[in-house]
């Protein structure tokens, strides 16, 4: 198997030992994105906001690997509130119109930086 690392300015550097993505076998694995602006570092207020920056994180980050939104096959969604599901499905859904990937989401106790959301992806090149 050969993998690929993806790197990107156009999203937020990794807060520890992980790449932003890992391309293997023609799937890219796009590790979780906050709604954290990589411009200031600083993180956006509200769910639907922090949701909304995530995704252009993650499509920055598919971008580098030449894929889009579109190419996205699985989502995982960790909420720090599940009370928060609904806005975050709103804001989710205006970047998912055709086809949504499948997607799991969870509440989970904590988040980095005190972030409301982390969006990851896997994605499939066409060619798959």
């Amino acid at each position: 198997m050969t993998k690929q690392r993806i790197s990107t300015d156009g999203a937020p550097a990794a807060l520890g030992p992980y790449s932003q993505a890992i391309e293997a076998n023609g799937f890219v694995f796009c590790a979780g994105q906050l709604g954290l602006d990589p411009a200031t570092g600083q993180i956006g207020d509200g769910i639907a906001a922090q949701t909304q920056r995530a995704l252009r994180n993650l499509t920055a980050v598919l971008d580098a690997a030449g894929l889009t939104l579109a190419d996205v096959v699985k989502t995982t969604c960790f909420l720090s509130e599940i009370a928060m599901f609904g806005a975050f499905n709103e804001a989710y859904a205006a970047f998912f119109t055709d086809a949504p990937p499948a997607r799991s989401t969870f509440a989970v106790k904590d988040l980095p930086r005190g972030a409301l959301v982390e969006i990851e992806a896997i994605a499939a090149r066409s060619s798959v």
